[in-house]
């Protein structure tokens, strides 16, 4: 008798749906024998994992029924005996290697006898256990981030913070299994299956490998990325709302990697199978989030004469960027080191040969320890490197520096609030203040530590190119709604900052991008010439009607609009600004009170706001606890201006506050979510 029950209370993992018992290292566990003849002090049991168990690696232990607990390694102590069954404890390290294991028990008095199998249990990380690396002191944290399955990612831009639901689910049917797979298919255990089971026990270890796992890239894994815009041949990365479905499908095509992801889908998955081991996990946003990809810690971005932003360097800013934190502890480092991890699935860059990244300190991040492993050069540059804007001349190749930043880069550094579906600012746990010494000082370590102080690189702007002053300032203002299906109206409002009338000619251009700014489809352009007399600010209203943008519009709603002045004898100035459009709303209503194992009604209404009928339209709900699966429901078009009204039952199983998602897709909008909280 295992005992699943009291076992799973125990050892939080009463929210996993399994016949099998799983249980968390450091911390004993009973099992019941019925029908044992033998004396109990001649037992001997054996614990092993893994195709190949061995005591050298860890993999297997064998051990007698003993007095007491020992801290060190397995043991069994006798809990209570009966005419004919006998309780044992049976505790495992607080270091040992996770996954499933075989229990055996043999009889030392017959020298004969083979071990008899007991069958199989799961061990796990233990975050509850001060033993274990992963341990966490607060509970409510370990709760948040462990045992959670709903969470909240932060997307948008720096000027406009979005946010949507995210379905985690790291208890449901098979994902455990699933994850115990990933593990069987990193390159690491298929080169040396052994070597890499007896680095199990370690969370670094394991964060790494699965940082590679979760992209496609080098080893078959779990999803493939796609930044292109065009989605065909898969699911567009934005209509996803939960892990579990994709999990599921790598499963079900033998392991094919799912088409496809971005970045919050690579953070998202990997989130649910760290959590699912037991290492404390969360998703991180950054925006304003840098890809350095020449590790210079400088991001170069290249405009024509016309202000069109180039898709010429490896070098790019993306509006968001969204990676992981674990927590654990750096024995490899130092206590002072341990703490939050960042790992990030996103194939960026390569690390070691293949695209994996992290655990890098965020400690060592905010230090500019650079020098530490793993990776931190690239997360650093993440949210510290200086932007060059440079105007390119792709006839001569000549390239002039139009004006350099250090300040833009890694702005309100966001994640969920612990127990809350609020958003927490963590930007200075990553770095000191913008524009502080101490903040400057920094990068200059990191520079340093990186070899880029004492290096000549003939790609970066002269002093006297950094120091030019330009005779005018510009800005967009936006002058009114920031929705897709209504006109976009700015203001480009240039000043001159002289006391002598300028002239200056203004090109500018509208892009759709993804949510990377890289640029897709051109929307619109234009050219003015204006003369502004000393001190003078004037305003030139832009209007994008909605038809000329609808067409372009990616599933990011996403557009960059660009001005660059011509100063006549003075130096170029760059107007940028990227808008990010919010989708129309759409309500979720839960008609009556939702129990247990009773049909409850749900309303999910939407109303199109454009002049234009919608077609193909999809509802897609999934929830834990709510419903199983996800649940696809065909909405017929809907005119212009229609409202429409989506009625479905669901039969809660579980009490407590759950989390209903919701993704309305069309042939007009893309991925238009919500989530509603439902107290069952």
């Amino acid at each position: 008798n295992w005992h699943l029950k009291e076992n799973a209370r125990d050892h939080h993992t009463s929210k996993f749906s399994s016949k099998e018992l799983i249980v968390r290292r450091g911390q004993a566990f009973i099992v019941t024998f019925n029908g044992t003849e033998q004396p109990e002090q001649n037992l001997t049991f054996i614990a092993e994992t893994g195709p190949k168990p061995s005591k050298l690696a860890k993999t297997q232990a064998t051990f007698g029924i003993s007095s007491t607990v020992s801290k060190e390694s397995w043991s069994a102590v006798l809990q209570s005996t009966s005419s004919n069954s006998v309780s044992i404890s049976i505790y495992s390290p607080p270091n040992a290697v996770i996954g499933r294991y075989k229990l055996s028990v043999q009889s030392t008095s017959s020298d004969s006898s083979s071990p008899a199998s007991l069958g199989t249990f799961v061990l796990l990380f233990n975050p509850w256990s001060s033993g274990d690396d992963v341990f966490m002191p607060n509970k409510a944290e370990c709760e948040e981030y462990v045992l959670e399955e709903f969470g909240i990612i932060f997307a948008g831009n720096k000027n406009h913070i979005s946010s949507f639901g995210w379905n985690f689910g790291q208890f449901q049917g098979d994902i455990l299994n699933i994850c115990l797979s990933m593990l069987d298919r990193s390159l690491n255990y298929r080169q040396d299956p052994a070597t890499d089971l007896s680095h199990r026990n370690d969370p670094k270890y394991l964060g790494r490998v699965l940082s590679a796992m979760v992209n496609a890239n080098d080893d078959q894994g779990v999803l493939l990325g796609n930044w292109s815009g065009n989605y065909t041949g898969g699911k567009s990365p934005s209509s996803w709302t939960g892990s579990g479905e994709i999990l599921q499908n790598w499963k079900k095509s033998g392991f094919k990697p799912v088409r496809y992801g971005q970045c919050w889908v690579f953070a998202a998955v990997l989130t649910t199978v760290l959590r699912c081991l037991g290492i404390p996990t969360r998703t991180i946003t950054n925006f304003s989030s840098a890809h350095d990809a020449d590790g210079n810690l400088r991001v170069d971005e290249f405009y024509d004469a016309s202000g069109n932003h180039l898709d010429r360097a490896a070098d790019s800013v993306w509006n968001f960027h969204v990676w992981n934190e674990s927590w654990f502890s750096r024995s490899d480092l130092g206590p002072s080191y341990s703490g939050w991890q960042v790992l990030d699935a996103t194939p960026q860059e390569e690390s070691g040969g293949i695209y994996q990244c992290g655990p890098a300190s965020r400690n060592a991040i905010k230090e500019g320890d650079v020098d530490l492993d793993y990776d931190c050069p690239f997360v650093f540059a993440e949210v510290n490197a200086d932007c060059m804007y440079w105007n390119y001349d792709p006839a001569t190749g000549k390239k002039t520096l139009i004006f350099s930043k250090s300040t833009i880069i890694g702005q309100f550094i966001s994640t969920k609030a612990v127990g809350r579906d609020d958003r927490v600012d963590v930007t200075n746990d990553y770095k000191y203040e913008e524009g502080s010494t101490k903040e400057r000082d920094i990068f200059k370590k990191a520079r340093k530590k990186l070899g880029l102080e004492d290096k000549f690189d003939p790609t970066a702007p002269t002093p006297q190119e950094i120091d030019q002053k330009p005779d005018i300032s510009g800005k967009f203002k936006v002058a009114g709604p920031l929705e897709v299906g209504k006109d976009l109206n700015l203001i480009l409002v240039l000043a001159n900052l002289q006391s002598d009338a300028k002239t200056v000619h203004v090109n500018m251009t509208a892009w759709s991008t993804v949510y990377t700014r890289r640029p897709v489809h051109e929307i619109w352009k234009d050219s003015i010439s204006v003369i502004l007399s000393p001190k003078e600010e004037k305003q030139f209203p832009i209007k994008i009607p909605y038809p000329e943008y609808q067409q372009q519009l990616t599933t990011d709603n996403t557009i960059q609009v660009t001005a660059l002045c011509h100063v006549e004898g003075g130096i170029q100035v760059l107007v940028q600004r990227d808008i990010t459009l919010d989708n129309p709303a759409i309500d979720i209503q839960v008609l009556g009170e939702a129990k247990v194992n009773k049909e409850v009604d749900v309303e999910v209404i939407f109303t199109n706001p454009i002049d234009m009928e919608l077609m193909d339209c999809v509802l897609q709900v999934e929830g834990n606890d709510l419903l199983r699966g996800i649940l696809e429901i065909d909405v017929p078009p809907l005119k212009a201006s229609e409202k429409s009204s989506t009625k479905f039952k669901l039969i809660p199983f579980e009490t407590g506050p759950k989390h209903l998602l919701v993704n309305f897709s069309c042939d007009k909008f893309a991925a238009i979510k919500t989530f509603k909280m439902v107290n069952v």
